[in-house]
């Protein structure tokens, strides 16, 4: 294990929705013995309420405030030595600053995925208040992607089955 991982023990999922990083996550951090959050809903559960409905009543930029501070939150309690999966909301990184103190307090993934199926799976889900308008789907990953590729590490997810992502992840040598 690297030494960042003892002293931060926070590994965080980044990636586009429909990416995997729930369900990877729930893998990983079951495979490493350590605990699983998912930063969606974590919202959901402080605003009481679905992220699509946020999203409806309150906007986006409530959204992002509410979504930093949940991360906040977590980021402490890695520091504190709470080992910790995340799987990060699809914007949850959207400046470099968070970038930074995500790499700062333990490792980033990047689980990375062709447009074409995501998009496939994102289909699937009604859920999904940014992926409605697929002018704007295919935009928003346009503008992401090369944030997410600023992740310590990168995974493919596409057509991979979630045993092949995670030993991937594991294969990483960071654990």
């Amino acid at each position: 294990m690297i030494l960042k991982l003892v002293r931060t023990p926070g590994v965080y999922l980044l990636g586009f929705m429909g990416s995997g990083k729930s369900t990877i996550g729930r893998k990983l951090a079951e495979g490493l013995g350590w605990d699983f959050y998912d930063l969606d809903d974590d919202i959901e559960r402080q605003a009481g309420r679905p992220i699509a409905e946020i999203f409806s009543s309150d906007g986006e930029d409530e959204f992002r405030r509410m979504e930093r501070e949940a991360l906040d939150e977590r980021v402490r309690m890695v520091q504190a030595g709470h080992a910790m999966v995340l799987a990060l909301g699809g914007g949850a990184c959207l400046n470099p600053p968070c970038l930074e103190r995500l790499k700062n307090n333990g490792v980033t993934v990047f689980l990375d995925c062709d447009f074409s199926v995501l998009a496939q799976r994102v289909a699937q889900f009604q859920h999904r208040p940014l992926a409605k308008d697929p002018e704007r789907f295919r935009a928003l990953y346009d503008q992401r992607r090369p944030l997410y590729l600023q992740a310590e590490y990168t995974v493919n997810t596409g057509n991979c089955s979630e045993e092949e992502v995670m030993e991937a992840i594991l294969r990483l040598g960071v654990f």
